[in-house]
């Protein structure tokens, strides 16, 4: 097992597999006691083999990682590759093109929703992934035999599975539907983190506009808080200390240490004197200038059988095409389209969610389309006209 550690070895070994028309790649990270991913591994496979690198290692600079990643056209294939592009984009500011998720496929063809890794290494190799290493803290020095062993073993299976998936949307006629899934995993506004929404993360009920000031004025000051430290935002201040702060607000300092979580004292030390300086800066925002209640979640006034057989018309269709319902429409969608919105927001009326669902959806409630029973087996049938 290949565990490279310095930059010039990094440097030869990647300029073989710059000879491939795509690489096999995954990280290993650990975030539980920071802000931001903490990249502890990281693991390629291309035609030559499998192999890892250490960017822990103190003689190593990942810049020919990075130009491999960024700036060669070859296609960068990952499973469920979501967490990997951040890690990425933190540490670039940039992010790769071509990528091809294995994940995201599999649901295009019919593997179900979401399916990890081992599961669709079994179904499409055979191969029975360990998961003896599942819980290895990344981050500790060596790392053993074993360890890399299951941390390869995410490339290895990774190039077969590509390939398999890779030839069936070819031969489906599906590779596009893939390319503009990944449309948004490939967006760099999915990975950034703007301490002004963080609020949103919140679970705010009703508040008043004075509770949405405090809000939105504590909730950006834990986050950069936490940024600037590179700690979880709960080890600044957990969400229910944070909440209590903001439905009810303490009337002095000392009031901070009667918070849940927090050490006598708290009011005095740096965070506590922090936290005490933004919540005044919130009281201090005019009437006149408090934020405006966000607007709620428009209730889609759907009649229920209309939303039930578009329900069962997606269940079929997927069924039919081979697809994650999912993937397809979430039940928001069946209910604004049942509802009677038509707008340019509603994926399934565009591409191929719309050649697969959405066509015979309109249909369906326009009463151009029937669904039945037929000897017992349930048909679908366009109306006479």
């Amino acid at each position: 097992m290949e565990l490279i550690a310095d930059t010039e070895s990094l440097r030869r070994r990647l300029a073989r597999s710059r000879r491939d028309d795509y690489v096999a790649l995954d990280t290993e990270f650990m975030r539980e006691r920071s802000y931001w991913p903490k990249l502890c591994l990281i693991q390629v496979a291309d035609s030559a083999g499998a192999f890892a690198i250490d960017p822990l290692a103190p003689d190593i600079d990942l810049a020919p990682f990075w130009e491999l990643v960024l700036d060669w056209p070859g296609t960068k294939v990952f499973h469920a590759c979501r967490q990997d592009m951040e890690i990425i984009y933190h540490a670039t500011g940039r992010l790769p093109a071509p990528v091809f998720d294995t994940q995201v496929a599999a649901m295009v063809l019919g593997y179900g929703d979401s399916i990890a890794y081992d599961a669709l290494v079994q179904k499409i190799t055979g191969v029975r992934l360990s998961k003896g290493a599942r819980f290895t803290d990344w981050s500790q020095r060596p790392l053993s035999d074993r360890q890399l062993a299951y941390a390869l073993a995410d490339v290895i299976h990774l190039r077969p599975v590509y390939e398999h998936l890779a030839a069936e949307l070819a031969r489906r006629g599906r590779s596009e539907w893939v390319r503009e899934e990944m449309a948004v995993l490939t967006d760099p506004a999915t990975y950034a983190l703007d301490p002004d929404q963080a609020w949103r993360r919140l679970k705010l009920r009703r508040p008043s506009r004075r509770e949405l000031a405090r809000a939105q004025l504590l909730a950006r000051w834990r986050e950069e808080e936490a940024q600037r430290r590179d700690v979880p935002r709960n080890r600044v201040l957990k969400d229910e200390a944070l909440l209590e702060v903001i439905t009810h607000p303490p009337k002095a300092p000392a009031d901070l240490d009667r918070l849940r979580g927090v050490g006598s004292g708290f009011h005095a030390s740096r965070t506590g004197r922090a936290l005490w300086r933004v919540l005044q800066e919130a009281e201090a925002v005019p009437k006149e200038d408090l934020p405006a209640l966000p607007a709620r979640k428009p209730r889609h006034d759907a009649p229920q059988p209309a939303v039930d057989m578009l329900k069962l018309l997606l269940k079929l269709k997927a069924a039919e095409a081979d697809v994650a319902p999912r993937l397809i429409a979430s039940q928001e969608d069946l209910e604004r389209l049942a509802a009677g919105e038509r707008d340019d927001t509603l994926p399934l009326l565009h591409g191929w969610r719309h050649d697969v669902f959405g066509r015979d959806a309109l249909a369906l409630l326009a009463g151009e389309l029937r669904i039945g029973l037929d000897d017992g087996r349930i048909v679908i049938e366009r109306r006479e006209t």
